[in-house]
């Protein structure tokens, strides 16, 4: 036979059984506690960086029940552990005395009066929400005490005690308790607002602000009396606080950030406690301003507004107001967060263009851009004031925000070149092809973000920073959305480019702090600030969307105003709606230096004058002037030409009519003659060539242009009421003002015009060819193609 082994007979014994139960019993007792434990759901809170209430969310199961408090101010600890368990520090869990004498107590009135819990057993049966109060059960919770007190210190133990007692009503916690009672935080309350909420707990069904204040009243002051009896507090304070009146109605949560609490909720913080990079003193001020601006929009059916502030070392989001109250009026959406809701962005991308053609050495900021009649591809763009310049430097364009300089620039530029930039800066809205957006992206044919475009433009002032910070290197990580919530930060990833260099922002943001718009607005404001800003308006088509940023190298600011159902107001622009609020958060904001120029990044070079363009050998007058490195790869002037006069210099000649040897050769500034139309009426300093001298034959210079339509258009014409083909106005420009120009259609003549050469046509469907004669001979030939238009 074979022998048993000697350790399955012990098993067998009753020592052994004895041994394998009490094992058996250990383990459980070790994996007793349940994790986590308390399930309840919790409120969404949002802090400031200070950790100051902003605003919360009731839990989805209709209770306010704040997360987990780590911190307990001393005067609840205090109160509480004289009220619930004095011997809290001193026992594991469960204090046999208190048990004794609840038992006596419960035996002498023949019904349960007292269940002798200590603080720690009160933590578990909170736990186990539900159970009915018998002997069994009370076992359990003396059990899973003391096993509490294996895993929690005393201090964890007060905070689960205090984050999950019932306050009464809907009330969960000491945090609610404190909020909704007091309207304030717990670390402000006093002796007898502390001891109120420490005699709570005890009967929060029976006992609570605003019902049964006698009783309330009498368990107060018992409790302030055991406080002087104990030491804790002297007799003056204990009188001076049952003087104290109990609370009343309860206090609503605050809401200082509802829009930001909102997007945090469904961004993965639901039900947590979240400390945000919130200035609560910059939000409640900037709250203020936008409440004072919509009092006033509200006159013209304006109703929505909001507001974001930035940090723009490092994108920490300082204030963020999402929208207006409107209280009780939900037709006006106040509820919805439109700084993260995409809407049309006017022009307020037109300053990303102008860097990425600095940045990629198409663009100098000085180089004239034309601003006469455009047509592309049927569109034609009009400029706010529907006038025409002529030709304008690019940075004037940008500060005076002309639209067709914009188109014109942007033609040139690359609309996928754009698009794709766009993304890499931060823009997340453009979710079509390019083509979908076509030219029309620069005036606002695309939607964007509050969010993304001001986080853009932190992204190029931060570059901006900190080139000079790291001796002119970039860090790849400069170019970041905003954060609301304090992130770890990253270490630098130096490198030697960026995406824009830091001479390109420089100049952007120098054109950008122009502020004069007298072609907007005749009553035009000027802006002040106690420091340098840098800043852009905008304007959606329809007056839908009003936009205005600001940067500075410290902050940036970013405000819309509109109504958030789309509909469009007389007036709603951005330089009269969004720009006064602008200026009003930037006058609450610590002034700052203006941004170090990136010299690494540029070069001083000769400049014309007069076009702005890097000076050819002919240019005069010239001035050296710094421009970003990329700049030296842009075209030299190429509207300076040398000319050819008589001896009396009025007269243009060639080698036709005059002698060389007595000729004077000038240098001159000359523009096409479309461009030079418009240009010579806004600048009365330029120059318009002399006349071709009579016996001289015409040649060089062209002296007529046809602004429109181009070569080989197709020109769309509507069908008026009685059928007929509408009109087309054809225009020419003409260097001579007062000359005269004969017009031909398809070989036949249809007038003259002199001085305004504007002619209307209505020329039947299909190809035709318009000949223009001047009276000195010169002639232009031109094809269109006319469509005509269904009636609608």
């Amino acid at each position: 036979m074979k022998r048993v082994p000697s350790i399955l007979i012990f098993l067998k014994s009753r020592k052994g059984i004895r041994l394998v139960l009490l094992l058996i019993l250990f383990v459980w007792y070790c994996f007793c506690l349940p994790s986590p434990l308390f399930k309840s759901k919790t409120s969404t809170v949002l802090e400031d960086n200070k950790g100051e209430l902003l605003a919360a969310k009731i839990a989805e199961d209709g209770q306010w029940r704040f997360p987990l408090t780590t911190t307990l101010p001393q005067k609840f600890i205090d109160c509480i552990i004289q009220f619930e368990d004095r011997g809290f520090y001193t026992h594991w869990g469960v204090s046999p005395t208190a048990i004794v004498r609840a038992t006596k107590q419960n035996i002498q009135a023949n019904k349960t009066i007292s269940g002798g819990s200590t603080l720690t057993m009160q933590v578990v049966r909170m736990a186990r929400k539900g159970q009915k109060r018998t002997v069994f059960e009370k076992a359990i919770e003396i059990i899973l005490a003391t096993r509490l007190e294996f895993s929690y210190s005393k201090k964890e133990i007060l905070a689960l005690y205090a984050s999950n007692a019932p306050f009464g009503s809907n009330v969960v916690g000491i945090d609610a308790a404190s909020w909704r009672y007091f309207g304030r935080e717990p670390s402000k309350l006093s002796w007898a607002e502390s001891a109120t909420l420490a005699v709570l707990p005890n009967a929060p069904s029976l006992i609570y602000p605003g019902k049964n204040q006698e009783r309330l009243l009498k368990k107060r002051n018992r409790l302030l009396d055991q406080l002087y009896v104990a030491k804790i507090i002297d007799k003056e304070t204990c009188e001076l606080s049952k003087q104290e009146p109990l609370p009343g109605k309860p206090h609503a949560i605050p809401q200082i950030a509802p829009h930001l609490l909102l997007r945090a909720s469904k961004e993965t913080f639901l039900g947590k406690r979240i400390r945000s990079t919130i200035d609560g003193h910059l939000q409640e001020r900037v709250n203020t301003i936008i409440e004072n601006h919509h009092k006033i929009l509200k006159g013209n059916e304006i109703h929505n507004a909001c507001a974001i502030v930035l940090d723009v070392n490092t994108g920490k989001v300082l204030a963020y107001v999402g929208n207006t109250l409107n209280t009780g009026k939900p037709e006006y959406e106040g509820d919805v967060d439109v700084i993260n809701a995409p809407r049309s962005t006017g022009s307020i991308l037109k300053p990303f263009l102008f860097a990425s053609m600095l940045n990629d050495g198409e663009l100098l900021s000085t180089t004239l851009i034309p601003d006469i009649p455009t047509q592309i591809a049927g569109y034609a763009p009009q400029n706010y004031n529907e006038t025409f310049d002529g030709a304008v430097p690019a940075k004037r364009a940008l500060a005076r925000s002309l639209n067709i300089p914009a188109v014109r620039m942007l033609q040139s530029y690359g609309i996928e070149k754009f698009n794709y930039n766009l993304k890499k800066l931060g823009m997340t809205t453009l979710t079509y092809a390019p083509d979908h957006y076509g030219l029309s992206v620069i005036l606002g044919g695309a939607e964007g973000k509050l969010w993304d475009i001001t986080g853009m433009y932190a992204s190029m002032a931060r570059t901006l920073n900190h080139y000079t910070d790291y001796n002119g290197k970039y860090d790849k990580n400069d170019f970041h959305p905003p954060s609301y919530v304090t992130q770890e930060e990253k270490d630098p990833d130096i490198e030697n480019a960026s995406i824009l260099d830091a001479a390109s922002i420089y100049f952007t943001f120098e054109a950008m702090v122009e502020v004069s718009r007298p072609d907007e607005d005749a009553g035009w404001k000027q802006y002040t600030s106690s420091s340098k800003v840098a800043w852009k308006t905008g304007t959606s088509f329809g007056f839908r969307d009003g936009w205005a940023i600001g940067i500075t190298p410290k902050y940036v600011v970013g405000v819309w105003v509109g109504n958030a159902d789309g509909e469009g107001r007389p007036g709603l622009v951005g330089i009269q709606t969004a720009a006064p609020i602008l200026f009003d958060i930037f006058s609450v904001l610590k002034p700052s230096k203006w941004f170090s120029p990136p010299y690494d990044e540029m070069e001083k070079v000769k400049l014309c004058k007069q076009s702005g363009c890097r000076a050819s050998d002919i240019c005069e007058p010239t001035e050296m002037v710094w421009i970003q490195k990329n700049g030296l790869r842009t075209e030299p002037c190429k509207y300076h030409r040398l000319i050819h006069l008589d001896a009396s210099g009025a007269y243009r000649v060639n080698s036709n009519c005059e002698d060389v040897a007595k000729m004077k050769h000038v240098n001159w500034f000359v523009l096409p003659p479309a461009m030079e139309w418009y240009y010579k009426s806004k600048n009365t300093t330029y120059k318009e060539l002399p006349p071709l001298r009579s016996d001289c034959e015409t040649g060089g210079l062209s002296g007529m242009e046809i602004i429109y339509p181009k070569q080989f258009s197709r020109i769309y014409v509507p069908v008026e009421i009685d059928g007929s083909t509408g009109k087309t106005v054809f225009q020419v420009a003409h260097r001579k003002a007062n000359t005269i120009i004969y017009w031909h259609l398809d070989g036949v003549f249809v007038g003259s015009t002199q001085s305004n050469h504007q002619m209307g046509l209505a020329p039947d469907e299909g190809i035709h060819t318009l000949t223009l004669v001047d009276e000195e001979g010169e002639s232009l030939v031109q094809q269109f193609e006319i469509v005509s238009k269904k009636k609608q």
